[in-house]
């Protein structure tokens, strides 16, 4: 369940990073949290996204969020790119991470594999195609358990 406040929150971090040349890829408020923590995940589409842009981030966004009061109560707020471990969720993060490493996990055996990685194709109604050494691997949406960025080698 999504907080009513998301897209607008959403829409403010992505007025602050554009100029800064840093995209919005997740933005996530955990209200079960005291103080609530405002989670914006950022990348940096021309380099590896690195602590600086965080913190570039974070100076920008944090003075606008607090001049629109928007976010009635006290709140942390973290800026952090999608690292290891990052499971891929919506269109917006397979359109960003298309050609990155990812691991596809599935419920039941596909072709006698649970686990696939290689670079992400494409993801479509029905399927989710990797490039495995040069061959393009699709895998049944439904049988999908979680999509999320490769461990870097």
């Amino acid at each position: 369940m999504s907080h009513p406040l998301i897209p607008q929150i959403f829409q403010i971090s992505e007025e602050v990073a554009s100029p800064l040349g840093l995209e919005v890829v997740d933005v996530v408020l955990y209200t079960n949290k005291n103080p609530v923590v405002l989670r914006v995940d950022i990348r940096n589409p021309e380099q590896d996204t690195g602590l600086d842009d965080c913190e570039r981030m974070s100076r920008a966004l944090e003075p606008t969020l607090d001049e629109t009061d928007l976010i009635p109560y006290a709140y942390v707020l973290e800026v952090s790119s999608p690292g290891a471990e990052r499971q891929l969720q919506g269109d917006r993060e397979f359109i960003a991470f298309k050609g990155f490493m990812v691991t596809v996990s599935t419920t039941v055996p596909h072709d006698n594999k649970n686990s696939w990685t290689g670079h992400l194709v494409s993801r479509d109604d029905t399927h989710v195609a990797l490039s495995i050494k040069g061959r393009i691997a699709k895998i049944p949406r439904e049988l999908i358990d979680r999509v999320e960025l490769a461990q870097a080698e």
